[in-house]
C-alpha cells in the first residue's frame, strides 16, 4: 500500500486547513488508517487515528479542533484542522496499517507511512 498526503501550506493562527490522504496499492489489505505529525526537534506522535472497529481517536491537544473523515472511496481520508495553534506546525504523516496473507496463508502485518505534507501556522 503507497500512501500520498497532500493540503499542507501556510496558514495563520485560528485558521483552517484540510489534509487529504489517498491510498494506493492492496487497498482490501488496509485495517485502519491514521494521522501523525513531527515538530521540529520532537518525536513523532499521533493526531487522529480510524480503528479496525471504526472507531476514530484523537491526541489530546486536537480534541475539539480536528476531525478525520473517510471519503467515499477507501482509500481516502481527510483531516479537517481548525482553530490552528502555532504549536500545531508540524510535518504530516498518513499511515496505514493492515494485513495480508503470504503463500504459505499466515497472516503478515505492516505499517506503512506516506511521505508528509509540511503544516505551518504563523502568528
Amino acid at each position: 500500500v503507497q500512501l500520498q498526503a497532500s493540503g499542507g501550506g501556510l496558514v495563520q493562527a485560528g485558521g483552517s486547513l484540510r489534509l487529504s490522504c489517498a491510498a494506493s496499492g492492496s487497498i482490501s489489505s488496509i485495517d485502519d488508517m491514521g494521522w501523525y505529525r513531527q515538530a521540529p526537534g520532537k518525536q513523532r506522535e499521533l493526531v487522529a487515528e480510524f480503528t479496525s472497529g471504526g472507531s476514530t481517536n484523537y491526541a489530546d491537544p486536537v480534541k475539539g479542533r480536528f476531525t478525520t473523515s473517510r471519503g467515499n472511496a477507501k482509500n481516502m481520508v481527510y483531516l479537517q484542522m481548525s482553530s490552528l495553534k502555532l504549536e500545531d506546525t508540524a510535518v504530516y504523516y498518513c499511515r496505514a496499517r493492515g494485513h495480508y496473507y503470504n503463500d504459505n496463508g499466515e497472516p503478515v502485518v505492516y505499517g506503512n507511512w506516506g511521505q508528509g505534507t509540511l503544516v505551518t501556522v504563523s502568528s
